[in-house]
C-alpha cells in the first residue's frame, strides 16, 4: 500500500481576528507579511507565536532554556491523551494488543537494516491508526491552554476582545495540511480553535479511512523514531502486573502521538522566538522596565489600589529572553548560527555585540566598533545598532535551525542600502535551516526578496557578481502575503502577492505610492510653470 503524503506546507486560514475579515495563508521557511499599517499583520504575526508556543508544549514552559529531551514531554498536547483516562484498568488491556504487536514487529524490522532511518515512512496498521486517532483528537480538550495562550500573548483579559468588531460568528482560526492517498481525493487533517463570546473551541479534523505514517521529518530527523525504539523495549522488561502493561501501552500511545501529530502541525511543533517592534526603545531601556516590574510585583501585597503594569507575551517573553541569554548553544547545519550572527556584524554593524554581568548578575549589552578596545553602552551608539543587537544576539544564544524567528519591521532605522543587505542575511538564516517571518513596510526589503528569487533561477556559475548572488531563495522557500484594507466588510483581507515574472517583482502596492506621488509632484511643477507664465503676462 502507498503511504500516504502530506502537502509540504501548513496552511493557516484566520476570519474575524482583530482587523482582520479574513486571511488565507502558507507558513513556508521564509514568510512576508506586507501591507498598510493597521491591517492585522502583527495580530497575525502574534497569533502564529502563539499557535508555536502550544503545538510545541512550550507554552505551559516559564521559558525556552532547556534542552531537546526536556523539551517535548507531557506538556506537548499531541503526547498528553484524552484528561480523565483510567491508565490502570484492566478492560483497557485489550486495546493494547495491536500496538504492542504492531512495535515488536517494528523494531524486528529495524534490526534487520542499519539506521532507523531506513524504515521511516512505515504506514501504521488500522487498528493502531484507531488508537492513535482518539490521541490524536484528544488534543481538543486541552483549547482552554490555546485560549490562555493567546491571552497572555496579545496582552489581553478575554480572547473575545480579539474578534473583529465583536462579530455574532466570532474568530476561527484553521490549521490544515492536505493528505493525498493512492491517488484519491486530498483529504484534509488538521485543527480549527474557535472563539464566540464566552465559549472557545478547539476541534480536530482527523479524516478516516486515511491511513497514518511514521516518519522522521525534516526538523526532527530520527529524533521521534529513536525516542519510540526506547519507550518500545520498555515492553521487553518483566511485566508486574496490568496496571504496569497498561502503563507502558499508554507511554508509548502518548509517544506515537507527539511523533505523528507534529508532523501534521510542522511547523509549528518547533519554538518560535518573535522579536517585537521598537527593538530599540526595548534595548535602551529593558533593564529599567524589568526593574519596575519587579517592584511593583515586590509592592504589590501593601498597595492594592495599585494595578501591576500590563505586558504582551511576546513583549514579556522577549525581556525574559535578554534576562536569561545563557553560553552560545551548539548549532548545526549549512551555517552555523554563530556564523550569521558575526556575518550581520561585519557586514552592517562593522562592529561586534557582546553581553557582560553585571554584578547581581544582570545582562549588559555593549558594541564595540571594529578597531576598538572599548566597549560602548547601546545608549551610546546608533538606532541601526541597538536594532539589530537583539537579532544577533538571537542568532549566536537563542534560536537552532529548525525553529522560526519572527521579526517585526526588519527595516526599522536601517538606511535603503542596508535593508537590502540584512534582507540577504535573512534569506541565508532561511538556507542555514531557521524559518523566518516578518512584518514590513519596505519597498527595498521586497525588491531584493524578489531579486533572490530570480537568481535561484540562475546557475551558481552564473550568479558570481551579482549582489546577494549567495543567497538565492526558490519560489517555494519564500511567500509574500498582501492585507488589504476593505470597507465592506469592513477589514482587511489577505491574499498571497505571486511573484511576478514580468516586472521581476511582487506586486505590494508600493508602485500606486510611487506613482502618487510622482504625479502629484507632476501636478505642482505644472501649476509653477502656469504661475510664471502668467506672471509673466503681466
Amino acid at each position: 500500500m502507498t503511504s500516504p503524503e502530506l502537502s509540504k506546507h501548513l496552511q493557516l486560514s484566520v476570519t474575524n481576528l482583530g482587523p482582520i475579515a479574513k486571511a488565507d495563508i502558507e507558513l513556508r521557511p521564509m514568510t512576508v507579511f506586507v501591507g498598510p499599517s493597521n491591517t492585522g499583520k502583527s495580530y497575525l504575526a502574534i497569533l502564529i507565536y502563539a499557535l508555536h508556543r502550544f503545538f510545541s508544549g512550550t507554552a505551559s514552559r516559564p521559558m525556552f532554556r532547556r534542552s531537546y529531551g526536556q523539551l517535548f514531554g507531557s506538556l506537548s498536547p499531541f503526547g498528553a491523551g484524552p484528561p480523565a483516562d483510567d491508565v490502570g484498568e484492566p478492560a483497557k488491556l485489550k486495546h493494547f494488543t495491536p500496538l504492542f504487536q504492531w512495535i515488536k514487529e517494528y523494531l524486528q524490522k529495524s534490526a534487520e537494516v542499519s539506521s532507523s532511518q531506513e524504515v521511516d515512512g512505515v504506514t501504521l496498521p488500522g487498528p493502531v491508526v484507531k488508537l492513535l486517532k482518539n490521541w490524536l483528537e484528544s488534543v481538543g480538550h486541552y483549547g482552554w491552554a490555546l485560549d490562555a495562550e493567546i491571552t497572555r500573548c496579545f496582552g489581553v483579559e478575554d480572547t473575545a476582545m480579539l474578534v473583529r468588531n465583536r462579530v455574532v460568528k466570532g474568530s476561527r482560526v484553521t490549521l490544515a495540511r492536505l493528505v493525498d492517498h493512492c491517488g484519491q481525493t486530498p483529504r484534509t487533517f488538521g485543527y480549527s480553535f474557535t472563539v464566540r463570546r464566552n465559549h472557545h473551541n478547539l476541534k480536530s479534523h482527523i479524516p478516516g479511512g486515511v491511513p497514518l505514517r511514521l516518519r522522521a521529518s525534516e526538523q526532527w530527523g530520527n529524533r521521534d523514531l529513536d525516542e519510540l525504539y526506547w519507550v518500545a523495549h520498555l515492553l521487553e522488561e518483566q511485566e508486574e502486573d496490568e496496571e504496569d502493561i497498561a502503563l507502558k501501552g499508554h507511554r508509548l500511545l502518548s509517544t506515537l502521538s507527539r511523533a505523528v501529530g507534529r508532523d501534521i502541525v510542522s511547523p509549528l511543533s518547533l519554538i518560535a522566538h518573535y522579536l517585537p517592534a521598537d527593538r530599540t526603545g526595548v534595548m535602551h531601556a529593558h533593564r529599567v522596565v524589568v526593574g519596575s516590574l519587579i517592584g511593583q510585583a515586590a509592592r504589590a501585597g501593601f498597595e492594592r489600589d495599585t494595578p501591576l503594569p500590563r505586558l504582551s507575551g511576546v513583549l514579556a517573553d522577549f525581556l525574559e529572553q535578554l534576562v536569561g541569554l545563557e553560553d552560545p548553544r551548539p548549532n548545526t547545519g549549512k551555517m552555523s548560527n554563530e556564523s550569521l550572527a558575526e556575518e550581520i556584524e561585519k557586514d552592517i554593524l562593522q562592529g561586534e555585540i557582546r553581553t557582560a554581568r553585571s554584578p547581581v548578575g544582570y545582562p549588559e549589552f555593549l558594541y564595540r566598533p571594529e578597531g576598538w578596545k572599548e566597549d560602548l553602552g547601546l545608549m551610546n551608539t546608533s538606532s541601526m545598532v541597538s536594532e539589530l543587537a537583539p537579532v544577533v544576539l538571537y542568532l549566536r544564544y537563542v534560536v537552532r535551525p529548525g525553529e522560526t524567528l519572527i521579526i517585526e519591521e526588519p527595516e526599522s532605522h536601517l538606511h535603503p542600502a542596508l535593508q537590502v543587505e540584512f534582507t540577504r542575511h535573512l534569506a541565508a538564516a532561511v538556507r542555514a535551516g531557521v524559518r523566518v517571518i516578518i512584518t514590513t513596510h519596505s519597498e527595498w526589503v521586497l525588491e531584493e526578496l524578489a531579486n533572490l528569487v530570480r537568481l535561484s533561477d540562475l546557475p551558481e556559475a552564473q550568479r558570481k557578481g551579482i549582489g546577494g548572488g549567495d543567497y538565492g531563495l526558490t519560489r517555494d522557500q519564500l511567500g509574500v502575503w498582501r492585507f488589504e484594507p476593505k470597507k465592506r466588510p469592513k477589514g482587511s483581507v489577505v491574499r498571497e502577492i505571486p511573484f511576478n515574472p514580468d516586472i521581476g517583482n511582487f506586486d505590494s502596492g508600493f508602485d500606486r505610492v510611487a506613482m502618487a506621488t510622482y504625479n502629484d509632484q507632476a501636478e505642482i511643477i505644472r501649476r509653477e510653470e502656469r504661475l510664471k507664465t502668467n506672471a509673466g503676462r503681466h
